[in-house]
Parts: C-alpha cells; structure tokens; sequence
C-alpha cells in the first residue's frame, strides 16, 4: 500500500449541530459543524464527512449554508452525504465547496443515479454509502440497511458495494450499524468480505473506541478509518489515529 491512510472524521449534523448517539439514537450535542471541522483540520484530519442525518427541507438549507462556511475555513476534502437524491442535489453542494458527495438510499431506490452523477461530474466526486448489519439471511452474512439503520433494504450489503462500482462510484464508505457509536472495534470480517469484491478506496466506519482500534481495519483492507463520537468527545486524537497506523507500519500525512 503506498498511498498514505486517511484519517477522517464524521461529522452527524441534526438542524445545524453535530450530534452522535448509538446507532443513531439518544442523540448528544457535540459542538457547531464548522467549529468542530476547523479544529479537526488543524490537527491534521485528511477529509471531513458532513452526514445530515435530518436532510428534511429546512435541513437542507442548513446543510448548505453550513457547507459553504466551512469550504472558507478548512483546506481539505469534505464529503457531504444526507438526503442527496438527484444529480441537481450534487449540482448544489458542489457550488456550495463540497469535493465530495455521499449517496445511499438514492441509490438503492434508483441505482441508475450513480451512472447519472458520474457522466455529469466524474467518479471521483461520489461515495456510496453502505450502512450494513450482519443478516444471516443474506449471502454474505450482510445486508444493507437504509433509515439510520432503521430500516433492512433487503439487499446483500457485500454484493451491493461490488455493484456500485460496477455501476460507476469512487469509494465506498463502509459503516457498520452494529458497531455504530458504541465504541468496541470496527467489524473486521465486513470489510474483508467488502474488500474482497471492490478495487475503489474504502472507508471503515463504526465502532472506532481507541487509536489500537484503527490500524487493524487497514489490516482487513480499508484505505481510509473514518470515526466521530471518539474524536468530537476527545477520547482519542486524530495525531493519536496517526500515530498508532505508523507504528503498524501504515503510510499517514503527517
């Protein structure tokens, strides 16, 4: 691997804050958006990911004056996903400094939007977003879940990524419901079966509890750990992530 590993946290925006519950419930304030994504930006973060987890109508006015801000005060990627469900939407966010846009349950009711989006814009500007939990009764063991986990797709969640790229994203941002905020390792055995089926990057979320935690999920094939609570609550430091990779041996940005 010789690209470095990026480290990058999550940002979840409910009506212009940053919250993070477990599994997206007992929601607690953890800050203002853009505050938050300087800081993570001077401490050395190599993306941030807006996820608007209302993404209502009023929402949505939120996101992008919230993106637009940000885009004026931090100098790296940032990824905005949450309610993005039409070319035009990723047209918007585009102008407002978004890089990247994030898409999931979009693309599962209409998977053609991924072809739509990259003829327009290029694939390097779109990140499938697969919220996945074990499933005995899928093929894989996994199976893709929609509405904050809410919510089963009926869909295999590995067979999903590989279409995907089959239909045209960048990289898949790999989130793991069961793991989601509850801070006991990432799910190594997803991101192995993911890994086993894509050639784009991918990104492990869900479950990150301590920097020890990160560098086994590169070990299991993720090109970039993306975690949230842990870093807006200051249990670990994304200098901490950075470090314990390059003590496994992994290449990171200083």
């Amino acid at each position: 691997m010789s690209l470095a590993v990026r480290v990058i946290p999550c940002l979840d925006v409910h009506d212009g804050r940053v919250v993070k519950g477990v599994n997206f419930e007992n929601l607690r304030d953890a800050g203002d958006p853009v505050e938050l994504a300087a800081r993570y930006d001077a401490e050395g973060a190599d993306e941030v990911t807006f996820l608007d987890i209302s993404a209502s109508v009023e929402g949505r006015q939120t996101t992008l004056e919230m993106v637009h801000r940000t885009a004026g005060e931090v100098f790296i990627p940032l990824t905005v996903g949450g309610g993005i469900s039409s070319v035009e939407d990723v047209d918007t966010m585009l102008r407002a400094g978004a890089d990247k846009v994030g898409i999931n349950t979009a693309a599962i009711h209409r998977p053609e939007l991924i072809g739509e989006i990259t003829r327009r814009f290029g694939n390097q500007v779109l990140v499938l977003s697969v919220d996945a939990r074990r499933e005995p009764e899928q093929p894989s063991g996994f199976g893709v879940t929609t509405h904050g986990g809410r919510k089963p797709a009926d869909l295999d969640a590995v067979e999903w990524a590989r279409r995907g790229v089959e239909l045209g994203v960048g990289e898949i941002l790999l989130n793991s419901m069961d793991a989601d905020g509850t801070t006991g390792g990432f799910d190594l055995e997803m991101i192995r079966a993911v890994r086993a089926v894509v050639d784009v990057p991918l990104i492990a979320s869900g479950g990150a509890g301590q920097a020890s935690d990160f560098p086994p999920a590169v070990a299991a094939g993720a090109d970039a750990v993306l975690a949230a609570s842990v870093f807006h609550f200051g249990t670990v430091k994304i200098t901490e992530v950075k470090q314990a990779l390059s003590d496994a041996g992994y290449p990171v940005r200083n």
